[in-house]
């Protein structure tokens, strides 16, 4: 059951983000250049494969101009 969970919360992250992204125009590749992460990264993200850290929320929020808490809802 948590793991799950788990992967819901990555999923839904993943997707959230990836509509914001496309949304404000980035790429995955020109968003990760801009918070200094690697493409591969970003896209296994967006695909809930990544289990994303809170230093790296931010480096996203920030580059997307948003508080972190946007990237939950």
């Amino acid at each position: 059951m948590i793991q799950e969970i788990k992967i819901d919360v990555k999923q839904s992250f993943g997707k959230r983000l990836r509509a914001i992204r496309k949304e404000k125009g980035f790429s995955q590749e020109s968003l990760a250049l801009s918070c200094n992460l690697d493409r591969t990264y970003i896209g296994g993200v967006e695909r809930g494969e990544r289990n994303i850290s809170l230093i790296n929320i931010h480096r996203i929020a920030d580059t997307l101009k948003l508080h972190p808490s946007e990237l939950f809802k």
